[in-house]
């Protein structure tokens, strides 16, 4: 048995790739973003923050020059005069405090409204972008991991933004302060510092990178185990009928080590940056006060300082050494305060490249120029458009020369020798001609893999051909605009999807502009209409988890009645009675040829018996069409279709 991306179950650890790169480019884009959200409040929020940050370096200018007047006092003895000077600083220091409180709550009550609505938007983004993928992404990517992008990877944003850069800017501000301040009292002390420094950095970088590449093979291998639990959940049956508990639990465990290796690893390098580095600033501490008291002990000491070069000396004593020591905290605790969010950057980063990456990812593309719209169509077949819902439409062809024409939307599919692979290496249909005149009923009959549902993905431009050309009502399907093209194709598909809602809200999701009323005509046409009147709620009962609460017929009904609701000139039917059991088909089936009247179907189907009565029936095997007519020729050929008719080969 196979993993559902693939991977064979039960194998060893899970393989390590190589190491991931660290993005700089990131950055630099999610604060555009974030400027680009908040032009006016995001500008305000940092000059709070700048404010708030510069004033905490005050109370250094302050002690200084309150010690220096109570050195002065102690000489003088003329506190009279000392207190004078000292009461207005203290005061002045007082209100600066006060508006630096008001500064700070202003900055975090606004970071926490620009966080959380950019994030919103960044989500708003993530998900319009999403909805232009192609249907490849869909089918090369894991669901899980995607669903990454809009939990784990946000949340790592959120972190980023709320908290990392906040403190980044006010520690650097702080940082860059302190050191012109200790500048301006002495370069020797300042010097000292510096070195210390300096230690720090070197040691901050060893032991930060080791954490950041970890920090962002964990954010991967975040997607990974949320991606695999999807899967999990998706295939319980599968699971618990072939008995694989212990497989998955095995093959679930390699990936939660892998997981629990890369988050060890990281926070153990980050969970000794902080004791080192204040280990670090403890030991300057005490070499500043000793190298400040062997500087005052000294008779030929001569301090150089900024205040010196611009004519303002501060005299080099005891009101310099000890505001020294409390900036010397100041400095190496910002410092070390940066090197705490270098993992919320790392992660931030990691998640935001992530995002990126999805935002990134190349829109399904669209040159088509012909459209669908409402039409009114006289006796003489003359077409003029209209903005009432007509039950006929038209194609809307403008030209270069600035007319429009019209085509009457019939349902004339036409494909013409066409070639096409998923990839460009290998290709999986070979010479396709199908011809679908309007009101035809077209079956594929096959093997699994032989290309019947490839070609229905071709007729609604999930995929593009590599060669030959698809015509719909004589137009290249090229120049139709896809949503346009596939609002006149009606899709049924084997696997059912269900969404949140009521049942009435499940039908009307065909054509969200329908009636009541036209959405239980619609599930009466499909033969729903029984089951549903029977539900506890009717119509307004609640479906949740693809309508878990159903039967996997039921589902399909429901399926079958949101195609009719939308009431396309063209059906595809992708075994779409493949989950209904034999009685309630022959039920439905009077529902499906109602709804298949008066419109081109194709149909694929395993069950013989479903497509006796098409018009065309063909034959694939391997990518290629080997035989095709109604169902007595093809029996009286006594071919391929003979011996899966008559049991002689299995279909499978």
């Amino acid at each position: 048995m196979s993993k559902p991306n693939g991977m064979p179950m039960g194998k060893g650890p899970m393989m390590r790739g190589p190491r991931p790169k660290f993005n700089s480019n990131s950055l630099k884009r999610v604060l555009k973003m974030l400027f680009e959200s908040y032009p006016v409040l995001l500008p305000v929020t940092l000059v709070c923050i700048a404010f708030s940050a510069i004033v905490n370096t005050l109370p250094a200018i302050f002690n200084q020059q309150i010690i220096a007047l109570i050195e002065e006092w102690y000489l003088s003895r003329d506190w009279a005069s000392a207190k004078l000077e000292i009461i207005p600083k203290v005061v002045t220091l007082a209100v600066l405090y006060g508006i630096s409180l008001l500064s700070f709550f202003a900055h975090t009550q606004l970071m926490a409204y620009i966080t959380q609505g950019f994030l919103s938007k960044t989500r708003k983004r993530m998900f319009a972008g999403m909805q232009n993928l192609p249907i490849k992404y869909f089918d090369t990517h894991k669901h899980g991991d995607i669903m990454s992008h809009y939990t784990n990877d946000i949340d790592t944003l959120r972190q980023l933004v709320s908290q990392a850069i906040p403190a980044i800017l006010q520690a650097g501000l702080i940082v860059i302060s302190v050191f012109f301040i200790m500048l301006w009292y002495s370069v020797w002390m300042t010097l000292v510092v510096i070195a210390g420094v300096f230690m720090l950095m070197a040691i901050t970088k060893t032991v930060g990178g080791g954490s950041a590449k970890y920090f962002i093979r964990q954010q991967k291998s975040v997607g990974k185990t949320e991606g695999f639990i999807q899967e999990m959940m998706n295939g319980q049956k599968v699971i618990k009928v072939f008995c694989h508990e212990k497989n998955s639990q095995k093959d679930f465990d390699d990936i939660n080590n892998a997981l629990y290796e890369d988050s060890r690893k990281a926070h153990s390098y980050a969970n000794i940056l902080g004791p080192i580095n204040m280990n670090i600033g403890n030991i300057l501490y005490v070499i500043i006060a000793t190298v400040g008291g062997l500087f005052l002990l000294s008779d030929g000491f001569t301090n150089i300082s900024l205040s010196k070069a611009f004519g303002r000396e501060v005299v080099f004593g005891i009101s310099v050494v000890i505001p020294f020591l409390n900036m010397t905290k100041q400095f190496t605790g910002n410092i070390n305060q940066v090197s705490h969010q270098i993992n919320a950057i790392v992660m931030g980063l990691a998640g935001a490249e992530r995002m990126l990456n999805l935002m990134d990812s190349k829109p399904e593309t669209d040159d088509g120029y012909v459209t669908l719209v409402n039409a009114v169509i006289d006796e003489n077949g003359n077409i003029t458009e209209s903005e009432k819902r007509t039950g006929k439409w038209a194609w809307k062809h403008p030209h270069h020369d600035g007319t429009t024409t019209y085509t009457e939307l019939k349902g004339d599919v036409r494909l013409l020798d066409v070639d096409f692979g998923y990839t460009d290496e290998k290709l999986v249909l070979h010479n396709i001609d199908v011809y679908a005149e309007p009101g035809q009923k077209v079956a594929f009959v096959g093997a699994t893999g032989a290309g019947k549902t490839t070609i229905t993905n071709l007729i609604n431009r999930f995929y593009d051909i590599a060669d030959g050309k698809i015509r719909y009502d004589g137009i290249n399907i090229n120049k139709i605009k896809k949503s346009d093209l596939r609002r006149s194709l009606g899709i049924v598909l084997q696997d059912t999807n269900l969404f949140t809602g009521t049942v009435m809200e499940n039908i009307r999701y065909g054509r969200l502009d329908a009636t009541d009323d036209e959405c239980i005509e619609a599930a009466k046409l499909s033969g729903a209409d029984d089951f549903i009147t029977r539900l506890p709620d009717g119509y307004n009962t609640e479906l949740t988890n693809n309508g878990a609460n159903l039967s996997q017929g039921q589902r399909q009904l429901i399926s079958i009645a949101r195609a009719a609701v939308a009431d396309p000139p063209v059906m595809i039917l992708d075994e779409a009675t493949s989950s209904i059991d034999t009685r309630t088909e022959a039920i439905v089936q009077k529902g499906m040829d109602r709804l298949m009247h008066g419109r081109t179907v194709f149909v694929i189907a395993h069950r013989l018996s479903t497509i006796k009565n098409s018009d065309v029936i063909m034959v694939l095997e391997q990518g290629r069409i080997i035989e095709r007519g109604n169902h007595e020729k093809l029996v009286s050929e006594k071919g391929k279709y003979y011996q899966l008719y008559t049991g002689a080969f299995e279909l499978e």
